[in-house]
Formats: structure tokens, sequence, C-alpha cells
């Protein structure tokens, strides 16, 4: 099989779909490898790093679209890329269709086959594509929220770990999951005072079991989400639904209650937001405000450390890409469970039930399409 890694073109991207490492073990697994000329110098990664690992260096994002069995990428296809795309061809990367109905279109008009990182699993219940962004992006999440907190950035003035006599900074993480465990990590790394919300009692447990000396724990009630919000100075967004559009957790209307200056951090902006005033911002223009508070909503957070993020994503995803390469997508996904719970689109129909839901379109399941 012939795959093609082109350069990222979002705005600020400096990911890249596929590590000189990954590259070799596909050469030495028998498959070509197409690398567009550039595509790893954001991540620190020169041209001459892929040469050495047997790929082939190419001008243009169109001669790899154009010749390459498998597409990997780190981001979802923008406009121009889905044009490129084509019946039969396999796309790897993610996708994050849900609130983003113009691509779902574009992908199922393209005849394509699409694997969403953010849908594979595994079998602890997780997401393993996904986890390592999400640990970056919750890591990351505190130190951004500290910068937007600053009063020359439009936030409350507040010091995250305060000094002797003078407070910290009180800072809530919705959300227990991967992205809410390293924030409140961080955050209380910081000096931070942090409470988590969630809604499984069990998740709850675990993190008072193993993470109770450094912050608390509380129950996600509607009642109690925004109780806890009034008195933040930080406000934490770490919810996802797997595949699915994010839910609202606090309205506009809600913002009048929040303290001024208070700041939102919404990590699940790729999954349409956790905030009603949410809206995707670039790390050219990261922060906005509304109501007096201030949102800092970047669609993608890892971007900003490409290195670190690019080698913690390859990790994750070079054994699913060689299986896909190895196999062919329809066994290797009737071979894993897992990798088939990320077929999200295939020959023009969607293959994830969330997806659709979320878009009002319908769809078929992923045996259906493998079958077919």
């Amino acid at each position: 099989m012939k795959i093609g890694c082109p350069t990222e073109i979002k705005p600020q991207e400096f990911r890249v779909g596929m590590t000189p490492s990954a590259a070799m073990e596909a050469v030495q697994a028998g498959h070509g490898v197409i690398v567009q000329a550039g595509a790893g110098i954001g991540a620190g990664f020169a041209d001459a790093d892929y040469e050495a690992a047997g790929a082939t260096i190419i001008d243009t994002a169109a001669e790899i679209f154009a010749s390459a069995d498998m597409i990997v990428k780190v981001k979802e296809p923008q406009a121009g890329e889905r044009k490129m795309l084509r019946e039969g061809q396999l796309l790897f990367t993610y996708l994050h269709l849900a609130p983003d109905p113009e691509q779902t279109k574009d992908l199922l008009a393209s005849g394509c086959t699409a694997i969403a990182y953010e849908t594979v699993t595994d079998r602890m219940g997780g997401l393993p594509l996904l986890a390592p962004m999400s640990e970056v992006a919750g890591r990351l999440a505190p130190q951004v929220g500290a910068w937007t907190l600053q009063k020359a950035n439009g936030g409350r003035g507040v010091l995250m770990g305060g000094v002797p006599g003078v407070g910290p900074a009180k800072v809530m993480v919705i959300g227990g999951g991967v992205v809410g465990t390293h924030a409140a990590r961080i955050a209380a790394g910081m000096g931070a005072d942090v409470t988590v919300l969630d809604r499984s009692l069990p998740r709850m447990r675990y993190l008072d079991d193993v993470y109770g000396g450094t912050f608390k724990t509380s129950y996600a009630s509607a009642a109690n989400t925004i109780e806890l919000a009034r008195e933040a100075d930080m406000i934490i967004g770490a919810v996802l639904i797997p595949g699915a559009a994010a839910p609202k957790l606090i309205s506009r209307a809600q913002l009048s209650e929040l303290k001024p200056g208070a700041v939102l951090v919404d990590v699940a902006i790729d999954q349409g937001g956790c905030f009603e005033t949410s809206k995707a911002t670039t790390h050219q223009d990261p922060i906005y405000e509304v109501d007096g508070i201030m949102h800092y909503c970047v669609a993608n957070m890892p971007g900003a450390v490409a290195r670190t993020s690019t080698i913690a994503l390859g990790n994750a995803t070079m054994p699913f890409m060689l299986a896909l390469a190895n196999k062919g997508w329809r066994q290797a996904c009737a071979d894993d469970a897992h990798l088939k719970a990320g077929l999200n689109v295939h020959a023009g129909k969607l293959t994830y039930a969330a997806v659709g839901e979320a878009l009002g379109m319908e769809s078929i399941t992923a045996d259906e399409a493998i079958a077919g």
C-alpha cells in the first residue's frame, strides 16, 4: 500500500501525521511512504529524516492525494483537501464530525473511507488515539487559562498559586476523564484550589483515592455546577461523549452569575464546545470576551507543543496504521472491533450512529459497511 502524509494546513497547526519512526516501520513492512516536503518541520522533523527512514519526499499535497491509497493526517481535512479525496481512498485522522456538517457532506460526497482517531476504542473502554492529545490538552489548559486570567489579557488578574496572605485561584474542572484529570493535576501543581466535577461515582471515588490530597471532587448536577461556577476564577470544560456533540453545561444567561473576568477554557471545542458561548479560535487569536467573561477555545491546543504532541500521537496511531496497511481496512476492522469503532464514513454513507444523530442524518453500521 502507498501511504501519504501531507502537510497540515489548518491555521497554526504544526503537528504532522507521521513521524520518521512510523515511516520507517511502514517501509520495513513493505509499504511505500510519501511525505509532502516540509510536512514535519513544525514538529522538528526535516525532510532528510523521512528520506533516511525510506520515505519519498513529494512537493505538493495534490500529488500526495492523487497517488496515495491511504492518507494519514492529524486534523480533519480542510475544504481544499476534501476536494482531493477520491472514491476508495482511505483517510486516517481526527475527524470530529458531529459539529461539522460541511465536512461530513464533503466526505460522503468523496466516496472515501474515513476512520476517525477519536472513536477508536480499546478493551478497557478508553479512546487510545484520543488519549495522548487529551493528556496534552489537559496539561495545557491550566497554562493557557493562567495566561488568560492575567489582567492584561482581560482576566481577573488572579495568580494561580496566590502568595502568602493571598488565596490561590479557584479552578473548576468539569469532567473527570483524561483531560480533566491532567488539567486538575497541573492546576493543583500550580498552587490553585481545584475541584473536579463528574457524574460518575466510581470515577470520583477513583480520583479521591488517588488524588484526594491534591484536588477535590464534586457531583456534576446542574445546581452544583452553577453554584461552584459562581466562585470560580477559571472553569475548564473537559467533557466528552465519544463521537457526539458536547453538551452545553453553562449557558449565556449564566455568564452574568460568574465573577467578572473569570476564564472559560473549552477543551471540548473540537466537539462543538461545552459552553453555549464557545466558538473555535486559533493560536494566533485565542481568546475573546462575552459579557465580561474571557473564553479560550483554541480547536487544536496540542498543536502549540507540536513536537511532544506529534511523537505522542505517532506512538499511538502507528500500530493501527500498520494494521490498515498490512490487511486493508476491511480485514483490519473485521479483525479488531476497536479499530472498527473508528469507522465513521464509507462509500457515501455514515457508519457512526452518534454522528448521524447529532447531524440528523441516516447511518449504517460498521458491520454493514464491511460486508458491503
